[in-house]
């Protein structure tokens, strides 16, 4: 199967197979919502450098400029999955759909990380549900390798982190990869939703 032709939050579904880790369970699709139907999402973060909103496929152009100039950087935030190598443009306006739609019925929010003036898409963060037991959520964010600093997703990381603290209604979301390294994530044992 060749990950770089199915949707980026399939990509969070098959990578920890795909890469020979364990089992697939990050689950990035549910049946249900992944917070309260009372709970207002957030439309937005904005920071005095970048600005989260809703990934659309109006983004199409931007968020595949951005993702191919980003090739090696996206393989060591999912490590093992090949992705976005084979990435057509095609295929990523596919994506954003799938993304866009999550985000209306509240499965999952993939945000765009846009420049202030909305001229250029810098990164993304996912924010998924999760099976792993003791937390809420996992979340995922990359940002342009040249965009925000070395390491390129540090502000943008950190930013994220107090708003999900702060904004969301998450008592313990996870940050596979960063947060906690993948071979912890892997080992942590799963439960229903």
């Amino acid at each position: 199967m060749l990950l770089s032709r199915v949707s980026r939050l399939s990509i969070c579904v098959f990578l920890i197979s795909a890469g020979g880790f364990d089992s697939p369970v990050a689950y990035a699709q549910s049946n249900h919502p992944l917070v309260d139907g009372d709970f207002i999402v957030p439309q937005k973060l904005e920071t005095d450098e970048f600005r989260l909103r809703m990934l659309t496929v109006n983004d199409v152009v931007k968020d595949y400029d951005a993702v191919m100039s980003s090739a090696d950087h996206l393989m060591a935030v999912w490590p093992g999955s090949g992705w976005p190598d084979g990435l057509t443009l095609e295929q990523n306006l596919i994506d954003l759909g799938w993304h866009q739609k999550e985000f209306q019925i509240r499965r999952s929010f993939a945000y765009t990380v846009v420049t202030l003036d909305e001229t250029r898409v810098i990164g993304c963060v996912y924010i998924n549900p999760t099976r792993k037991r003791g937390y809420d959520a996992e979340v995922y964010l990359w940002a342009r390798e040249s965009a925000i600093g070395s390491p390129p997703d540090t502000k943008l990381y950190d930013a994220v982190d107090k708003w999900l603290e702060e904004t969301w209604p998450f008592e313990n979301v996870a940050f596979p990869g960063r947060g906690i390294n993948w071979e912890a994530w892997n080992s942590t044992p799963t439960g229903k939703r």
